[in-house]
């Protein structure tokens, strides 16, 4: 789960990480109000979005009075900003960040991540922070350095002065950056985030170290004990089938293809993709009905895959282990029947009870095709795709 700029530094805040003083914001009179609160002659307005890049898409403005202020918040309000991460479609643009300007002497890079690599949080820290730290890591990569924190001990002193030298701080500094970065290790851990990034930290006019942008990703698995942070999740930002299969329990990722998946096991799942792409097809979609199946779940599988216009064929292949071939089976007739299914299915079933599915299906008199492994399963719903 991803929080946006303000969330995040709503979250350093309370851990005592230097942030400049900011308010969000709905409507440009909101934005106005903020900057008159905030006070100064200098403010960024900067659209909140779950994705980076965003001042090089016009996400983010310098306003030098209240006017600019609002104008900017109005132009960047109800739209959709397309950044190199967001792909052609962009996010929706529901409330910008205003905050109080800063001077900026230089510019950091600070990140965190789960180094499953070296399974341990790893700290990356790089002296040349801004918008083209992604150059900076593909062009000249020994300019960032990297620390793994061992869990058993945290984030010693000496590995917090090493990632400081890297990036070039003076003595003054590196006091309050090991401060700084203790404070950051203890904010991920505590909050079960999987990825942390400042870019940039920045030394201010006074020198000192400041937080001017943040991102935090959350582990999804362990949101059940971050409640006040799942509070924080904004499903706009998100994909919307994606989001419509998690209150099914389902595994749902949407892909580019015309090709619709639905199968048991994540791994079977990667393997069916991975076939019809041999066989000259495109997935529409990852999709992991579970181990505990239900005819009921099926049905919903169903829907949310239909709900996909660039569908053109759908390929279901079940291993019954914990569940059972039949169930499925009524799963799929329950959804054809029920739904109003206008594309060619293929259904592949083998494991428990397969031969009570594969005789529910073809007493079932619905068009569906039946195959016997999974090659030819890739073939024909390929080919159905192809008509």
């Amino acid at each position: 789960m991803n929080l946006h700029e303000y969330q995040a530094k709503q979250l350093f805040a309370q851990f005592g990480i230097p942030v400049p003083s900011g308010q969000v914001a709905a409507t440009p009179d909101q934005a106005i109000a903020a900057a008159e609160q905030l006070g100064g002659d200098l403010w960024v307005v900067k659209a909140q979005v779950h994705a980076g890049g965003r001042g090089k898409a016009g996400g983010v403005d310098l306003a030098r009075n209240t006017t600019e202020v609002g104008a900017a918040a109005q132009k960047m309000l109800g739209t959709q900003l397309v950044t190199k991460q967001t792909g052609a479609e962009g996010l929706p643009v529901n409330q910008v960040f205003v905050e109080a300007g800063s001077t900026i002497q230089r510019e950091l890079y600070l990140s965190m991540l789960v180094d499953r690599s070296c399974e341990r949080i790893a700290f990356m820290a790089s002296a040349d922070g801004g918008m083209d730290i992604e150059e900076v890591a593909a062009k000249t990569p020994e300019r960032i350095f990297t620390i793994a924190v061992n869990p058993a001990a945290g984030l010693l002193p000496y590995q917090a002065r090493q990632l400081g030298y890297g990036m070039g701080l003076d003595k003054q500094q590196m006091g309050p950056f090991i401060k700084l970065a203790q404070n950051l290790y203890r904010l991920f851990c505590e909050s079960d985030a999987s990825l942390l990034e400042i870019n940039p930290l920045i030394v201010n006019g006074e020198g000192d170290l400041v937080a001017l942008d943040g991102k935090i990703n959350i582990e999804d698995n362990a949101l059940f004990r971050q409640q006040k942070l799942a509070e924080m999740r904004d499903a706009s930002q998100e994909d919307e089938a994606e989001n419509r299969a998690a209150e099914h329990g389902l595994s749902y990722v949407s892909l580019d293809g015309n090709i619709a998946c639905m199968v048991n096991g994540a791994g079977l799942a990667m393997a069916t993709m991975d076939l019809i792409k041999l066989q000259g097809g495109d997935p529409a979609n990852f999709l992991d009905v579970g181990g505990g199946a239900t005819a009921e779940r099926v049905a919903a599988a169903f829907k949310l895959i239909l709900s996909n216009p660039a569908v053109k064929a759908i390929l279901v292949n079940i291993f019954g282990g914990i569940v059972r071939c039949d169930v499925i089976a009524q799963g799929i007739i329950q959804a054809v029947t029920e739904i109003n299914v206008n594309v060619p299915v293929v259904v592949r079933l083998e494991g428990t009870n397969v031969e009570q599915g594969r005789a529910l299906l073809a007493d079932s008199h619905l068009d569906i095709t039946t195959a016997d492994n999974l090659t030819d399963a890739a073939n024909k719903v390929v080919t159905a795709a192809a008509i």
